[in-house]
């Protein structure tokens, strides 16, 4: 559904992925403008992704359904949505990201 909005909003979904390992070599090699980070994947939280973005300097995102900011303190003051979210609360915040970027 998540795929869906951004494609709605214009975007191009160039690689999704489910678990940790995978978005981790996705982060290190993939070719991307910005990501948007489910803070849990398949159990695992997804800060090991936003270090090697941040490294990378790729703008990135998180959506948690736990009601607040992540839990990570390094990431407190990261870009976040809470799920559920619209489309236009997704495009709001992803211009804002990349306004800053």
């Amino acid at each position: 559904m998540i795929e869906d909005m951004l494609e709605e909003l214009g975007l191009k979904v160039v690689a999704s992925a489910a678990h940790l390992k995978k978005a981790c070599e996705l982060a290190t090699t993939g070719s991307f403008d910005l990501a948007l980070l489910d803070v849990n994947l398949a159990g695992e939280f997804v800060f090991p992704v936003a270090r090697v973005l941040r490294e990378r300097r790729i703008p990135f995102l998180f959506s948690t359904g736990y009601g607040a900011p992540p839990v990570e303190e390094e990431f407190r003051d990261a870009p976040a949505i809470g799920k559920p979210f619209s489309v236009d609360q997704l495009n709001d915040k992803l211009r804002t990201l990349l306004s800053h970027s």
